[in-house]
């Protein structure tokens, strides 16, 4: 062997070295903060990092990821719930009344079917507020369970002071809900549901690179579209549920 020859081995052997003791460090302290990007993912051979998160966006209000506001409110059971019950658990938000004669009905035979698609689930529920809380007695919800097969312990119909409950709709969901006596029902709400995950945080999927925030309630997967031409989110919700739940 000439010494060009050897001259060139100790050359490589030596810039090998510097790579190890320069970058090898700071790749595996990035993989153990989570923090290799999307394009180093591809270059780099970590595993299965981040395996348990999912690719559901945050709701973000000024800078910080929205959580849902605390809350205390009576259920068809007569138990007091609040958002601690719902800790460590996936669970779809509604604001509903029971004497509702449009969307309603549409809205808990949607989330029936999801319901029953997660009944072996423990981790999962459904939060559902009464607009109508002067109607909407404890024996009121807890009929209206029983006509729309709840059977989920998980699946709260509550009710409480009006004020509260608006509050919580409006400014803590940002789901609008108002008492309007000239519309049929004399209730206007949204017919969108709300996903929270186990930490308690707002999620939903993104689409065309914005996050929808809210899926439609009211379209049913058997209908796949309604008459303006809008597509059911009902299937999306159940697929994005059963990642929050794998988190």
């Amino acid at each position: 062997m000439s010494n060009k020859t050897t001259y060139s081995y100790v050359g490589i052997a030596f810039i090998i070295l510097v790579f190890g003791i320069l970058f090898i460090p700071r790749i595996i302290d990035r993989i153990s903060n989570n923090s290799i990007v999307q394009e180093d993912r591809l270059n780099v051979k970590t595993g299965n990092i981040n395996k348990s998160e999912s690719d559901l966006a945050f709701m973000v209000i000024d800078g910080e990821s929205k959580k849902v506001p605390s809350f205390s409110f009576t259920d068809q059971n007569g138990n007091l719930i609040s958002n601690k019950d719902y800790e460590g658990k996936v669970y779809v938000v509604e604001f509903f009344f029971t004497t509702c004669p449009t969307i309603c009905p549409k809205m808990n035979d949607n989330l029936v079917q999801i319901q029953n698609a997660f009944k072996e689930n423990e981790d999962f529920g459904i939060a559902s507020f009464s607009i109508n809380p002067a109607h909407d007695t404890i024996q009121v919800l807890k009929d209206y369970a029983e006509q729309y097969g709840i059977t989920n312990p998980n699946w709260h119909l509550m009710t409480g002071k009006q004020e509260d409950i608006y509050e919580l709709a409006n400014q803590g969901f940002n789901l609008y809900t108002a008492q309007e006596e000239d519309v049929e029902g004399g209730f206007e709400h949204s017919g969108n549901f709300a996903l929270i995950d186990k930490n308690g945080f707002i999620r939903s999927r993104i689409l065309n690179e914005n996050p929808i925030i809210y899926y439609n309630g009211i379209i049913s997967e058997t209908e796949g579209i309604d008459d303006d031409g809008q597509e059911q989110q009902i299937t999306m919700l159940k697929e994005d549920i059963k990642k929050l739940l794998n988190e």
